[in-house]
């Protein structure tokens, strides 16, 4: 199968010219998994360097803004019909520096000229991704060395504003996580209270009083519930929970 007429096929991203993609415009994904308790985000990795950094991408010439997100997230998990929503645009002058691009550039045996692509000051769109941890199959780019997880508390030193970024996607999370929640990925398809009270603990950083806690999610009506968890035991064995399906899907980067 061919490109339409006009279409510029990509070149790869190392190329100096940047061939195939619009200039000076980039993504950067904050990517959330929970487990065992703990939120965690995907980070790449650069050899050489010491530097780490958000999964990002590029857009191509013929490829709308949410696709070019949607197709990032797809090869750095390998994971498709995922919850991605768009929350900032990062576009400050003072984000330009070319110093670790230059340090990954030459990291991968690159010596960039001054005027390569991908050394130009760029305007990032931010969108953050939930997914099933357990699913999710890291792959570096092609640039990168690693990519793995990281738990919140603990990331390492992010390169430019990557941790502001960050910073900026928990807080669009926190803001409405009642409404978001039924969309996401980040637990088993039936889960129990505690679960999902774990879930709210770890993502707003706060303990929660169990029954108030209780109270509101069943008044939420957004969960249907089944049986007795089987435990071993003979008393208070918990509920399983799953979330109802909404009326129309909740996936505004879509």
């Amino acid at each position: 199968m061919h490109p339409p007429a006009g279409t510029l096929t990509p070149q790869p991203i190392t190329h100096p010219r940047g061939t195939g993609y619009l200039p000076g415009l980039a993504i950067d994904l904050v990517i959330f998994g929970f487990h065992q308790g703990q939120l965690k985000i995907l980070l790449l990795e650069y050899e050489n360097t010491g530097l780490f950094a958000l999964p990002a991408g590029f857009i191509r010439q013929e490829e709308d803004v949410n696709d070019a997100a949607r197709r990032a997230l797809a090869e750095r998990t390998g994971l498709h019909d995922i919850y991605l929503e768009q929350f900032y645009v990062f576009g400050d002058r003072s984000r330009h520096d070319p110093a670790p691009l230059r340090a990954i550039l030459a990291g991968k045996g690159i010596t960039a000229p001054d005027d390569h692509w991908l050394l130009g000051r760029f305007v990032s769109v931010g969108f953050y991704a939930l997914v099933d941890f357990t699913r999710a199959v890291p792959h570096p780019d092609p640039l990168a060395d690693r990519c793995d997880w990281y738990e919140l508390p603990a990331l390492p030193p992010l390169m430019l504003d990557h941790a502001a970024m960050v910073g900026k996607a928990l807080d669009t999370l926190r803001a409405d996580l009642d409404r978001r929640l039924i969309g996401f990925n980040l637990l088993p398809g039936t889960f129990t209270m505690g679960d999902l009270q774990s879930l709210y603990e770890t993502v707003l950083g706060e303990r929660l009083n169990r029954t108030s806690f209780q109270r509101k999610m069943l008044g939420l009506d957004i969960l249907e519930r089944l049986d007795k968890k089987w435990t071993g035991g003979a008393h208070k064995a918990p509920y399983l929970y799953r979330f109802k399906k909404p009326a129309a899907p909740l996936h505004p980067g879509r």
